[in-house]
């Protein structure tokens, strides 16, 4: 494990890229949701064990799949709890895209016409129109 830790006093403290080896459920970065340039490995022996482990999360922002067979990406992808599944890349974000979390990661979305969705307050008027054919 390389990690780096940085303390001024002016502008924080902050983890170099950092990729954590040997990561277990009970570790703060599995349990909480940190942001950085970090990355936690843990290993697992099938993609159901895999998948039931992300989904323990309370979070769901984003996923990434590593993987050559097809099948595996997309029954990872369909089964992972997560408001972004990228596979065989991390991050890539479009403004057509819609991107927000499930769970406890975040409400609503960002980009994409979901995202207007925030901005916006649905309003239902009735009006009786006498006198119409249609009534």
């Amino acid at each position: 494990m390389i990690l780096c830790w940085e303390a001024n006093r002016d502008k924080g403290y902050y983890i170099q890229p950092t990729i954590f080896t040997n990561v277990k459920e009970n570790m703060m970065m599995v349990k909480d949701e940190i942001f950085g340039p970090v990355v936690g490995l843990m290993k697992f022996k099938s993609v159901e064990e895999a998948i039931e482990r992300a989904n323990e999360s309370k979070y769901g922002l984003a996923a990434g799949i590593m993987t050559k067979d097809l099948n595996v990406a997309n029954t990872v992808s369909r089964s992972v709890r997560a408001g972004s599944v990228w596979m065989n890349c991390y991050f890539g974000i479009d403004n057509d895209c819609p991107f927000g979390g499930y769970k406890m990661s975040g409400f609503g979305k960002d980009f994409g016409l979901d995202a207007l969705h925030k901005y916006m307050q649905i309003k239902s008027v009735v009006t009786p129109l006498y006198n119409s054919p249609w009534l």
